[in-house]
């Protein structure tokens, strides 16, 4: 079986095993205060242009998203992004747990606008009943999205503008940001020039596990690492995720996977487009989303591993194909040859 369903499927990049390695024998002091964290967070302060950001290294991506929302967010306040968000859709409720709402606003390409922000937090104010709902607190985004679509710069600066206006932290989900630098305009600096908070994430670039939380608000930043340990994201042996983003970030690693994973997944799409397959979502990124017959889903899931995503009627189904740090030219020449014979 050839796996495309996600980008974790298989292990380590080779760069960041061997750093893991080479390191394996060193006894240093744990929870993320070793030279290989400082290192680490040094060089992404670097890239970031941000040299007094704080820099966090969590294990996993849903520890932290309720990391990072549960330390912005008062009580009383609640969380807006897209419906199709991840922390909407894919998350069994961690944010909710955390006892602050997610604020679903309707999205058809998984983005969400800066005139919605606007129109929510308006309405929101607007409404003589204002106390007794739950107020907007913060903005979350996610590049890319879960549908594998991408914000363009001009769409952050605007949405970020009117995040100020409203007095709303700007938070950026980058599970995926390897492949979302890679398939759009936006850099590290510009994230850490608009966002409060962000992440760069390993597990679906490469790394074994681990996310590194930028936080250029210094508000944010107080007190994080609390909270951090409050929400399980704290690993006991936190140099391990140190070395790996020492690894990663080393001579541009993390860019290097990001444009390889969207090369892969664009010669997918093109190979469907040409076989007159119609797309469910126009990505430029590492995900793939074609709708196919519901034979051709059948007669491909028995070589390939993919992600059945939505129904389109009683013939059709849309499938997600995810390309990852390890997927060969061989494993995508074999699909493409194989779609052709659709």
């Amino acid at each position: 079986m050839i796996r495309f369903e996600c980008d974790y499927t298989t292990g380590a990049h080779p760069k960041i095993l061997e750093a893991l390695v080479n390191t394996n024998g060193e006894a240093t002091p744990g929870y993320g205060v070793d030279l290989h964290c400082e290192r680490a967070r040094a060089m992404l302060r670097e890239l970031c242009q941000a040299p007094e950001a704080g820099v966090h290294f969590l294990v996993g991506g849903t520890q932290a998203n309720t990391t990072i929302i549960a330390a912005a967010l008062r009580p009383h306040q609640g969380v807006l992004c897209a419906g199709t968000g991840h922390i909407n859709v894919h998350e069994t409720g961690a944010i909710e747990s955390t006892g602050h709402k997610v604020l679903a606003l309707p999205s058809s390409d998984g983005k969400i606008t800066a005139g919605q922000i606007d129109k929510y937090c308006q309405a929101h104010y607007d409404d003589p009943a204002w106390e007794h709902m739950v107020q907007p607190g913060m903005v979350y985004l996610s590049l890319p999205t879960e549908v594998g679509t991408v914000y363009t710069l001009a769409e952050l600066e605007e949405i970020a503008e009117n995040c100020r206006r409203w007095k709303l932290p700007l938070f950026v989900d980058g599970a995926r940001l390897a492949a979302g630098l890679a398939a759009s305009d936006v850099t590290l600096p510009d994230l850490a020039r608009l966002c409060d908070v962000f992440y760069l994430g390993g597990t679906k670039a490469g790394l074994l596990f681990g996310e590194a939380v930028v936080i250029p608000n210094p508000n944010l930043n107080h007190d994080f690492r609390y909270l951090i340990k409050q929400h399980g994201g704290m690993l006991a042996k936190g140099r391990l995720l140190g070395v790996q983003f020492e690894a990663f970030l080393q001579d541009g690693l993390f860019l290097e996977i990001g444009r390889q994973e969207v090369a892969q997944a664009l010669r997918i799409r093109d190979a469907f487009l040409a076989r007159g397959c119609a797309l469910f979502m126009d990505s430029p990124t590492n995900q793939q989303f074609p709708i196919l017959s519901n034979g051709a889903v059948s007669v491909l899931g028995t070589k390939y591993s993919f992600e059945v995503w939505e129904k389109i009627d009683q013939a059709h189904t849309a499938v997600r194909f995810c390309t990852s740090w390890s997927t060969t030219d061989a494993d995508v020449d074999a699909l493409i040859a194989d779609i052709q014979r659709l």
